[in-house]
């Protein structure tokens, strides 16, 4: 049990995942900040912000207060994720695709083709077979 862990961890899958999640969380981070000081201050120059600072559409309730939807935390998420989704693609997904596509490329290459698998032998052949060894086995 504990070799079938060992081999799990060393196979670099953990690691991997390991790395990911921590640059994944650094990058988070940048975003957001990103976000916050360069995205959300544009954001307010066209939508008003509320007492506790939330920027979104202002509308009138039925009692006469002015009501702000909080948009900007889903503006920010938006942009967060598909700025993460982005890095994570073309710094991860596409250069593995274009590995992959490059390592298949190379395997149909005629110096590294494989040997042809002998073809199967039929159920008559292999019934043959085991008879005449069952016969040679009954007879020693």
């Amino acid at each position: 049990m504990l070799k079938g862990f060992k081999d799990f961890l060393l196979r670099g899958n953990v690691i991997d995942l390991a790395v990911a999640v921590v640059i994944g969380t650094a990058f988070t981070a940048i975003v957001t900040a990103v976000v916050n000081s360069i995205i959300n201050p544009l954001i307010s120059l066209f939508l008003k912000a509320d007492a506790a600072g939330n920027f979104g559409i202002p509308v009138q309730s039925i009692y006469g207060e002015t009501v702000v939807f909080p948009i900007g935390d889903l503006i920010t998420a938006i942009i967060s994720f598909l700025a993460v989704a982005a890095v994570v693609y073309f710094v991860f997904v596409l250069p593995m695709n274009t590995f992959k596509a490059h390592v298949e490329a190379r395997k149909g290459t005629p110096a590294e083709e494989p040997e042809e698998e002998p073809a199967a032998a039929s159920e008559a052949e292999l019934l043959v077979e085991i008879r005449d060894l069952l016969k040679a086995q009954r007879g020693a």
